[in-house]
């Protein structure tokens, strides 16, 4: 995720050396283990933002039809709810990763969140299905901003380290916690005032950042600011949109529809165009030299195992709840509370972890240990009584989860200048969106592949075994890679 930083400033001013030349940074022998009053402050301030949009990402999801049945959406209008906010939350990411860089990454940040604020009030009192859409697209695209300038501002505040192993696996445990905390609070407050404060709940808390950052963050930007790559930002957006929208259809009117081959085909052409398009640029939104660094690679591509697979388990886990134990989406939300646990406690030892043990190792024991955890769930049959083992298993995969997760997002940003930071933690966040929208499409197909026409029991297990043994490959294959380079 640099060149050291100085410790107690929130954030020092970012190197100027060439992207493709800077060697990778070793692990300072004196990092600080202690963190600054001022460094405590902006950590909560960060963590707190983070934490509120990883709620935006669910809490809307089990009130979905509450919403649907106030502002008159049509049944198969109801997906577009989500889908208007990830294509604009993956699509537009990398590009305001690389937009931190240059204009700041406080300036980005403290507009992201006003942006956010804005938009959750007007999908509050929104009076129609056209002005809910436009307040999830500009969520989206807030989240877009803040995610990965947040993530900026963290590792330039702290340099490379058991400090910055610690503030990252706090924010890998409060953006997971914050998913499954939107689950319940979406539940809890569609049931007991409106689905309307699913988004008013945002209001108070963004007013409080954009109020608080001015005077805790202190701005970063580079000295000279180089041009933005236009042909590289237009290639890689419309690329990502395209994909994003591929799989939300996907999941919708299956993987050969016409309407989802057509968007991914085109996608992944533009995203190769990108690459080429970036070999050649004098400014390139992202030099392919980054894009080739061992570290990025494998550390990306184990995150995005562990997005795919988690996101992924908490859908086939809401099916097995809902259609083969009847759970309602409140109970549903609530039993979803000890993942939630499960994560808090993996991002809590994730830095301590990584530091005693190193990154390729905590990647692999905690991808080994979700796997085995998921693996238990095969089991489940049809008696109450299996609530049991899938809270004591989702308890244990939370934790190597989030293992997996803090190991990823150390691997993926080390060893890189502060210039580079908003590139990194903006191919980082790209990364988190696609798993997160990609692994619902991917094991529903399973499911429907697997089950009976009377019993979807089958399906949910088989689906289990295939996430199963997708993070334990993911985990091997990463670790062994990242092992070959050292």
């Amino acid at each position: 995720m640099a060149t050291p930083t100085t410790a107690s400033s929130a954030s020092a001013p970012p190197s100027t050396a060439p992207p493709s030349t800077a060697p990778p940074a070793a692990r300072p022998a004196d990092a600080p283990h202690r963190m600054t009053g001022r460094q405590r402050l902006l950590l909560t301030l960060l963590l707190g933002a983070q934490f509120m949009v990883a709620v935006d990402f669910s809490i809307l999801n089990v009130a979905l039809p509450e919403v649907g049945a106030g502002l008159g959406f049509a049944l198969a209008d109801l997906q577009w709810i989500a889908t208007a906010f990830a294509l604009a939350a993956a699509g537009f990411t990398l590009l305001f990763g690389r937009l931190a860089d240059l204009v700041g990454r406080k300036r980005l940040f403290v507009g992201g969140m006003a942006v956010l604020g804005a938009s959750s009030l007007l999908g509050g009192l929104a009076t129609g299905p056209e002005v809910l859409l436009a307040a999830r697209v500009l969520q989206g695209l807030a989240t877009a901003a803040v995610t990965p300038a947040g993530l900026a501002l963290l590792t330039t505040a702290f340099r490379e380290g058991p400090l910055r192993e610690r503030a990252l696996g706090l924010n890998g445990a409060l953006m997971s916690a914050g998913f499954t905390a939107g689950a319940i609070l979406g539940g809890l407050l569609t049931s007991l005032l409106s689905w309307r404060f699913a988004f008013l709940v945002n209001v108070p808390v963004a007013a409080l950042v954009v109020a608080l950052a001015p005077r805790m963050i202190t701005e970063s930007r580079p000295a000279v600011r180089p041009r933005l790559d236009v042909p590289g930002a237009a290639s890689v957006t419309a690329g990502l949109l395209l994909l994003v929208f591929g799989l939300t259809r996907a999941g919708e009117h299956g993987w050969t529809a016409p309407g989802t081959l057509g968007p991914l085909a085109a996608g992944a052409v533009l995203v190769v165009a990108f690459w080429f398009v970036e070999k050649r640029a004098a400014e390139p939104l992202v030099p392919t030299a980054l894009l080739r660094r061992r570290t990025v690679i494998w550390g990306n591509t184990a995150g995005l195992v562990a997005f795919v697979t988690e996101t992924s388990l908490v859908f086939l886990l809401t099916l097995y709840l809902q259609k083969v134990l009847g759970y309602s989406p409140l109970a549903t939300g609530l039993a979803f509370g000890v993942l939630g646990l499960g994560t808090v406690l993996g991002g809590t030892l994730g830095g301590r972890v990584v530091g005693r043990f190193g990154t390729r190792a905590t990647l692999l024991g905690g991808g080994l240990a979700q796997a085995a955890a998921t693996a238990t769930l095969v089991a489940l049959g049809t008696s109450h009584a299996w609530i049991a083992l899938l809270l004591a298993a989702t308890f244990a995969g939370g934790v190597g989860n989030m293992l997996m997760i803090v190991a990823f997002m150390v691997t993926a940003t080390s060893g890189l200048p502060d210039a580079d930071q908003g590139r990194a933690t903006g191919v980082a966040t790209m990364t988190q969106q696609i798993g997160i929208t990609l692994g619902t499409p991917v094991m529903s197909a399973v499911v429907i592949a697997s089950s009976t026409a009377a019993d979807v029991l089958p399906g949910i297990r088989v689906a289990i075994g295939v996430n199963a043994a997708l993070v334990a490959a993911g985990a091997v294959v990463a670790a062994a890679a990242l092992k070959r380079g050292r």
